[in-house]
């Protein structure tokens, strides 16, 4: 027999066609919502049976210090050291973290979401690699603020704290292009529609017009998989969106005979401790990881404390690490 799903916030958001800020302010009778939509909802969670967190509804007007964080991928180095920014500065500031983990699934983003405003936080930021545009529109209307770190709002509706990407894909681009054509040159990021990864193509194919764009899993294994068509089709060189893949590309090169880099080149773009454990070492962009979530955290604050952010989109300056894996 099936468990009753216990319903959520977002259960009576959809049923009333509002946002979950709407049901969160009639929930907690704090902000101004018209009487015919306060009663629908109230109407919607009578129907549904829905049961507000009571702890966040005791909390509703005051601060709880406690901030979100959703996170796609607990074991990816990347997000960890991102978190490990958010976290420093979040004690500064007297902040607890509350985690989420989305697995980059919409459903699952929607759950934390959830989540958290039942638990009333202050504020939350955001890392994903996928965010769908019914995701979007969720964190645009969430009823605290939210920033962006390691990820992009396509919309530019909401604070982030990045790297110029289309300038570091341009500049590893060139790199390859000094003694490649175009067209043995290739980009493997992840597949599906991704802001991030449109930003990576973008500045792949301004240094690379002809250059090839390969799609693949963010894992070790994808990237072993893909080696062996990528050096079939006549690839010599890559740049690859995220560390595992381009570790899993090396080893089947190195498995194979195929001398890196004499044979076959290879640039990541994260700088994680991956690519600097194996041998050869593998050249990279780097990006000044802890410090993107030092500062999102430190933006979060502003807005939290509804202080004037005069630039709510934050590039922080990157670097490229040439290594042994490039001529």
């Amino acid at each position: 027999m099936a468990e009753n799903k216990q319903p959520t916030i977002y259960d009576v958001s959809e049923r009333v066609g509002v946002s979950l800020a709407t049901v969160s302010r009639v929930v907690n009778n704090n902000g101004k919502v018209k009487d015919e939509t306060r009663q629908k909802v109230l109407k919607a969670i009578k129907e549904l049976n829905y049961r507000p967190n009571a702890m966040a509804k005791g909390l509703a007007s005051s601060k709880t210090t406690m901030i979100g964080m959703v996170i796609p991928d607990l074991t990816d180095l990347y997000y960890a050291e991102l978190a490990q920014g958010i976290d420093a500065v979040a004690k500064i500031y007297n902040y607890s973290v509350t985690l989420a983990v989305s697995d980059d699934n919409p459903e699952a983003e929607k759950a934390a979401l959830n989540t958290l405003i039942d638990k009333h936080v202050d504020g939350m930021i955001y890392m994903g690699n996928k965010t769908s545009k019914e995701m979007l529109h969720l964190l645009e209307e969430s009823p605290f603020p939210v920033v962006f770190a390691g990820s992009v709002d396509p919309d530019n509706k909401l604070p982030s704290v990045n790297i110029d990407y289309v300038k570091a894909f341009k500049q590893v681009g060139l790199t390859l292009k000094k003694n490649l054509k175009d067209s043995k040159i290739a980009l493997v990021d992840n597949p599906g529609e991704s802001s991030l990864s449109d930003l990576r193509k973008e500045g792949f194919l301004s240094a690379v017009p002809g250059g090839k764009i390969y799609e693949s899993d963010d894992d070790y294994q994808a990237g072993y998989n893909l080696a062996h068509h990528l050096y079939k089709d006549g690839i010599r060189a890559v740049i690859t969106g995220e560390d595992e893949p381009a570790v899993g590309i090396l080893n089947y090169m190195q498995d194979n005979g195929i001398k890196v880099p004499d044979k076959f080149q290879i640039i990541s773009s994260n700088d994680t401790k991956l690519v600097n454990m194996t041998r050869p070492a593998i050249s990279s962009v780097t990006q000044p990881k802890f410090d993107i979530g030092a500062v999102a955290m430190r933006l979060l604050t502003k807005l939290m404390s509804d202080q004037k952010v005069d630039d709510p989109e934050v590039l922080l300056p990157h670097e490229f690490v040439m290594r042994d894996t490039t001529k």
